[in-house]
Order: C-alpha cells, then sequence, then structure tokens
C-alpha cells in the first residue's frame, strides 16, 4: 500500500442476494481514499440495483484497480440455515460477516490509518443502533475504536458503499452462474421469479443435497410440503386400495 497515513480513508460495506432462496448472499467492501469518491461518482458508481450487468463489470474493474483494498464474504445456504437453525437471525448472520470484512481489511492498516478511517455500511435492519450493537461483538478489539456507522440507503449515498454493492453483486453473480451452468437456469433466485419457483418445485427432492437452496425459507418450505404432502397423500390412497 502507498504511504499516505495521513490521509482520509473510508470503507464501503453492503450486501447482495438477502433475499433469494437459491445461492448464496454476499457481503463486500471496498476500502478508498476518501478524495477517490468524487473520481468515483464521475465514472458513474452507484448503487449496483440501478445499472445494467455489463456496467456493473465494467465498474466493478475500475474499482479493483483503483480501490487500496477490498473484501468480500460469500455465505452458502448452508451457512445462512446453521445460523437461523441456531436462533441467529439473518441481520446477526449479515454482522458476523460485515465483522469479518472489517477485520480482514483493517488488519492491513497502520494504527495512524484506523485514526483517519471512517467504516459506513448499508444497513440491513430497521434499528441501525441495536444493529451496530450486534455488530461491535464481532469487531476485534483492536478495531473497536475505529469511526463506524451504519445507515439505510448507504448505497445511494456514499460511493465507496456503491462501489462496494457493485462488488457484492458481481461476485454473486459470478457464483450464480457456475450454479446456472451445472444445474440450469433457475432465473433470478428469488421467491417472486415464477421460473425459480418452478425449478425449485421440480428440482427439489433431487438437488436438496447439493445444498444451493435456502431451506429455512419460507418459499423452500411450502414447495417441500407441497411436493411430499401430495405423495403422502397418495401413499395413503394407495394402502386404502391394498
Amino acid at each position: 500500500m502507498e504511504e499516505k497515513n495521513n490521509k482520509e480513508l473510508i470503507l464501503g460495506i453492503d450486501d447482495a442476494g438477502r433475499g433469494p432462496v437459491i445461492g448464496p448472499m454476499c457481503l463486500a467492501g471496498v476500502l478508498i481514499y476518501k478524495e477517490l469518491e468524487e473520481e468515483f461518482r464521475r465514472a458513474g458508481i452507484k448503487d449496483s440495483k440501478l445499472l445494467t450487468p455489463k456496467k456493473r463489470e465494467e465498474l466493478a474493474k475500475i474499482i479493483k484497480e483503483t480501490c487500496i483494498n477490498f473484501n468480500f464474504q460469500l455465505l452458502s445456504p448452508v451457512e445462512i440455515d446453521t445460523g437461523l437453525g441456531m436462533g441467529v437471525n439473518l441481520n446477526e448472520v449479515e454482522a458476523i460477516a460485515c465483522a469479518a470484512i472489517i477485520n480482514n481489511l483493517a488488519s492491513n492498516l497502520k494504527e495512524e490509518q484506523k485514526k483517519n478511517l471512517v467504516i459506513v455500511i448499508d444497513c440491513p435492519s430497521n434499528n441501525p443502533k441495536a444493529w451496530m450493537n450486534t455488530l461491535m461483538n464481532y469487531v476485534k478489539e483492536e478495531n473497536k475504536k475505529i469511526k463506524m456507522r451504519a445507515e439505510h440507503k448507504a448505497d445511494f449515498h456514499y460511493p465507496s458503499v456503491s462501489a462496494a454493492s457493485i462488488i457484492a453483486k458481481t461476485t454473486r453473480d459470478a457464483e450464480i452462474e457456475k450454479l446456472k451452468e451445472k444445474y440450469g437456469d433457475f432465473g433470478s433466485g428469488y421467491p417472486s421469479d415464477p421460473l425459480t419457483k418452478k425449478f425449485l418445485e421440480e428440482n427439489l427432492e433431487k438437488l436438496q443435497k447439493e445444498k444451493i437452496f435456502r431451506e429455512s425459507w419460507q418459499t423452500f418450505q411450502t414447495a417441500r410440503d407441497k411436493k411430499f404432502g401430495k405423495e403422502i397423500k397418495k401413499s395413503k390412497q394407495a394402502r386404502l386400495f391394498e
């Protein structure tokens, strides 16, 4: 890293794929010199949802080439389901991954740089203050003095968070493409997508062992109950005529 210990730094963090029933969730953090924010704006870096897939890929390359450092955490369906099964809600699962990004990127900084760093997170919770308290449970002691805040719509207001949203989205999209190449097209993976619902209903039993579904999601459980409920009903009917 270039020696600029007295320069202001900003670390933006955002997620992608929080809601899908298929595939991983991704959190990403992008660390930049604050002075780079205006350059990011001019380049067209903004919330990934406002960009085409092609533009996201172009900007992701620029971000990776110009940022100080970046890090991402992929959360598999199994990790999400395991957390929820142990009573850890999705907001806390996300806080754990967010802390991992902070601890990873801060480990490469000198103390003077940490003093000049601000971390801004696009808050996944309706209660930013409570969520920040949860986050701090997982941030290493030596990083707890770093200035941090969680805000709603941070991916809209801060270019560093917008950049993180692009890295998170393109990273997750790459993982989704790998799944589609292996298992077939399942659409967006979101519960509201008819193609996703159809894929889930047709492949639930065959692909359940592959662990690509978030089994704690209501969409999965409804599809499972619909499929196996019918099979149980058929089995009962068959026994009546034995």
